[in-house]
């Protein structure tokens, strides 16, 4: 066996102990089998099953478990230990938070171990006193976060390192001479983890990728991508497979579809989007009503199952849209070309066709594979000219699509959904990628048109599957878009933060909730604590999460609700059609812990692709304040920290840090009860929303920050 294949399988097989012992912490009491186990972990492969066997044979003798009759397991390990992911601040102290537990673990920076930020680890807890802070030391790495960590070559005599562009990670990779690839001291580079096996020593690691030189923006972003585990290009093998997809559309394939090229069918997106993977159709019926036609991509008739394109689109979850560029999801053969709904081409789609009265009432949902041909590309731009002036190409169709879409909104909210509009920015830039202007994008009529039609065909998909039409009906496994309930306690506080600017909120009843918040949005918009009001009223929400466990959409009121409309651009969505495929053609119910680990992956890429490009914005604000250095600003207080508070510059949605020792007239600590900063002499607050004037003192692109100093 090759010293490769060793480290994979070893892997393998402490994940899978891990597994095994996150399935017993959760029922702890429990006395399972094997097939009951492998369920629960949500195994359907041949070669993981055996390494499922012969884990559970070594947790016997490692004394972990016991066989209490054949083939039945009970738990025996320690109850002391705890599995988590572990996140670390820039002091190098440590966090690990608990699922189930109230308080996350401190763990002292002396006993973090080989763990690095956001690994999942198993942690043992220390002795403490009684009602002090709970602390821990991790055991175990369990499993990386990463592998590749972007960062810069230094020299030191005759030994080289790299230093992690992320402070999070508080220690420097060694790595050997052989393994520089070409890099020279200076340069930013993809380091890849080799082995770290004493604490004491730095880990060793090689260069992957030499990005080029710090403050390059292609190096930069390409290190954005690395941070966050997003591969900078296909696998060969990927790009080669795509070439070999037939790109005919049959007869055959036309006959097992309902064929809708001659109803008028047309795309609205951003000017500059180059996958289009929905469409809308209209046209009006004989007995008055009309048949509006939602058309989706269909990705997963060329993507097939256990297809390299399949895998590694399963592996990346999500599109990646940076300020400069967009990393797709699917190589652009498909994202850009094959499955894109360009204008007059005949396309293969999955649609959902709604017959609405013209009252927005939907009569009857029809849903299935179709074959259409798109008639017209507009942008949003060229459709809200003519929704605006009631003329030009489409103008009647466009018009009675609006009218639809304005009444679906209406009803939304009187139901309890929650209008976030919050605005976003937009860089202008030049021939060299450049940015040399801020705009921000308002969202007009034509794309809550898109919206809304797009929400009721997820909505649509999430009840034909979701929904019992009779007692005796059983529910199919599928994924579901959720979003729970806010936190009572934040929204108490978010409650209390508003009352400074005169507004309350009826925190009653969930209705009361988010009828209370749409007014709060309405009564604050072009008033200059908009910004801070929409961000925290944000944060108060849950997260939207992807799972197989149907609680509901909060944000949108809805009961049932899917991800199906965007598949060249999110997993998730392939996961919905796929299912909803087999199950419109009898198929059995998907095993549902499959499912769910899917939901989890995409939910955990969903949150990275995000990270990604909130530093890629972050990127182009610091190089784009870079001329702006001396000049003062009107900002407002976006953010308050033990170390500082951040202002948003209100002319361009820029956000900088002012630093606590850098505020002249006292000494300032932090109030995080009243989300706020206080001198200690004169009894000065600074508080969260207050509008401020700031300088720009230092605006440094390598470490992705704006100072600012309050004058």
């Amino acid at each position: 066996m090759s010293k490769q294949t060793h480290k994979k399988l070893a892997k393998q097989v402490k994940r899978m102990r891990s597994f095994v012992t996150q399935v017993y912490r959760d029922n702890p009491k429990q006395i399972l089998n094997y097939k009951q186990i492998a369920s629960k972990i949500g195994l359907d492969d041949a070669v993981q099953k055996q390494i499922l066997v012969a884990v559970l044979e070594a947790m016997v003798k490692d004394k972990l478990l016991t066989e209490v009759k054949r083939g039945k397991f009970s738990w025996m390990g320690p109850i002391e230990e705890m599995e988590g992911i572990i996140l670390f601040n820039r002091s190098g102290n440590a966090f690990v938070e608990i699922q189930g537990q109230a308080q996350d673990v401190m763990i002292p920076e002396n006993y973090t171990g080989l763990a690095f930020h956001e690994d999942r680890v198993i942690i043992r807890l220390n002795n403490t006193k009684k009602g002090g802070r709970v602390k821990g030391r991790v055991v175990d790495v369990v499993e990386r976060a990463r592998t590749t960590f972007p960062g810069v070559i230094f020299q030191n005599d005759k030994s080289f390192f790299g230093i992690p562009d992320n402070h999070k990670i508080g220690t420097d990779f060694f790595i050997p001479a052989k393994h520089l690839n070409g890099a020279k001291a200076g340069d930013k580079v993809v380091i890849k983890f080799e082995e770290w096996e004493n604490e004491r020593l730095n880990p060793i690691g090689a260069v992957e990728t030499v990005l080029g030189r710090p403050g390059d923006m292609r190096a930069e972003g390409d290190a954005i991508l690395a941070e966050f585990g997003f591969p900078l290009q296909f696998p060969k093998e990927v790009e080669d497979e795509c070439s070999t997809i037939d790109r005919t559309i049959s007869n055959s394939e036309v006959d097992k579809r309902k064929d809708l090229r001659a109803i008028t069918t047309f795309t609205i997106d951003p000017d500059d989007a180059k996958d289009f993977d929905d469409a809308i159709s209209f046209e009006r019926l004989e007995n008055g009503h009309m048949r509006i036609g939602v058309h989706i991509a269909d990705v997963t008739h060329y993507v097939q199952p256990n297809s390299k394109i399949e895998k590694e689109a399963q592996n990346r979850a999500t599109s990646v849209y940076l300020v400069d560029r967009v990393i797709p999801m699917l190589p652009e053969t498909l994202s850009n070309d094959l499955c894109s709904l360009r204008p007059n081409e005949d396309k293969l789609t999955f649609s959902v066709l709604f017959e609405m009265n013209d009252k927005a009432k939907v009569v009857e949902t029809w849903i299935g594979k179709t074959v259409i041909h798109s008639d017209h590309r507009f942008s949003y731009e060229d459709a809200q000219k003519i929704i605006t002036n009631k003329q030009g190409k489409y103008a009647e169709e466009l018009d009675s699509v609006n009218a639809l879409a304005l009444i679906l909104r209406k009803q939304r909210m009187e139901h309890g959904a929650i209008a976030f509009e919050k605005s976003e920015v937009k860089f202008k830039l030049d021939g060299e990628k450049k940015p040399i202007d801020v705009r921000f994008k308002v969202q007009k009529e034509a794309n809550k048109l898109i919206e809304e039609f797009m929400l009721l065909a997820n909505k649509a998909v999430a009840i034909k599957i979701g929904k019992k039409s009779k007692a005796s009906d059983v529910i199919k496994t599928f994924i579901y878009r959720v979003h729970d309930q806010p936190d009572p306690i934040k929204l108490k506080e978010f409650g209390h933060f508003v009352q400074r600017f005169g507004y309350n909120l009826d925190l009653s009843t969930p209705k009361h909730v988010a009828n209370s918040i749409n007014s709060l949005l309405k009564m604050v918009k072009g008033k200059p604590e908009q910004n801070i009001v929409e961000m925290l009223a944000i944060r108060t929400m849950a997260k939207a999460e992807y799972t197989t466990k149907n609680i509901g959409h909060f944000g949108l009121a809805f009961p049932h609700y899917s991800h199906f409309t965007s598949p060249i651009r999110r997993y998730p969505d392939m996961i919905a059609h796929r299912l909803l495929f087999e199950y419109l053609h009898g198929g059995v119910s998907a095993n549902d812990a499959s499912v769910e680990k899917l939901c989890k992956h995409s939910g955990l890429m969903e949150r990275k692709a995000a990270n990604a490009e909130r530093q890629s914005t972050k990127l182009y604000q610091v190089l784009y304040m870079k001329d702006a250095v001396g000049e003062v600003f009107d900002g407002v207080v976006s953010g308050v920290t033990e170390w500082g508070v951040f202002v948003e510059i209100a002319a361009n949605k820029c956000e900088g840090l002012v630093r606590l020792r850098d505020i002249e007239g006292d000494y300032f600590f932090y109030d995080q009860k009243n989300m706020s900063i206080v001198g200690q002499r004169t009894k000065q607050t600074i508080q969260l929303g207050e509008k401020v004037q700031v300088r720009v003192e230092a605006a440094d692109v390598e470490d992705r920050r704006i100072d600012l100093k309050i004058v």
